[in-house]
């Protein structure tokens, strides 16, 4: 990664070299995602229902889980060969361009969707199930401050998959446990609806 050095005085006046990262850019990380492409799509859009749409997901939340990947944080055979080379910089101008794409979004099921928003938009307080939108927006666009991803357009059969790994436990990534609490809570029904309606939703 190309460096660009400037001098910085310190308090006793001896002149040091410290590094200015360049700011991540969206055109930096497209030049840097033709690897990512063939699975995740042209477009960020994945048509492979067992690997994520990366298509406005969330830039930080990007960044953040190829640096889990790198770091064994989080496991994935396929992932972490991936990651092992990728810079900070790297991860953050792959982030920033996937984040700038559009997720186009597929089509829910229509016997399950129904029960899925219900659950998404209002949860289910006698289990201790808070509504997902409290954390991932009622869009399902996710909160970027707080690193918590946008959901919407999100392969189905991904998300069961993760909700699955977070309640085994397999997946422990993500703030204060918050995600691995929620899915010990869920059925296979609520996940299955929950994916169902995320899959469709625009």
């Amino acid at each position: 990664m190309k460096r660009f050095w400037i001098l910085a005085a310190t308090i006793s006046g001896t002149l040091v070299a410290s590094s200015a990262i360049p700011a991540p850019s969206v055109e930096a990380g497209a030049t840097k995602a033709a690897t990512c492409q063939a699975c995740h799509g042209a477009n960020g859009n994945s048509t492979n229902p067992e690997w994520p749409s990366l298509a406005g997901l969330g830039a930080d939340y990007i960044a953040d889980q190829l640096n889990n990947f790198k770091t064994g944080k989080r496991s994935s055979p396929v992932m972490m060969p991936m990651t092992v080379n990728l810079t900070a910089n790297d991860m953050a101008d792959l982030g920033m361009y996937f984040d700038s794409l559009t997720n186009t979004g597929l089509e829910a099921d229509p016997s399950f969707w129904a029960a899925g928003e219900k659950l998404y938009r209002g949860g289910d307080q006698a289990r201790g199930i808070p509504a997902c939108m409290a954390c991932h927006g009622a869009t399902g666009k996710g909160n970027e401050p707080a690193k918590f991803p946008a959901l919407r357009g999100q392969q189905s059969a991904y998300v069961v998959k993760q909700l699955n790994e977070y309640a085994s436990g397999t997946r422990t990534t993500g703030p204060n446990g918050i995600m691995q609490t929620i899915a010990k809570r869920l059925s296979p029904d609520d996940i299955r609806n929950l994916a169902s309606y995320l899959q469709g939703i625009r």
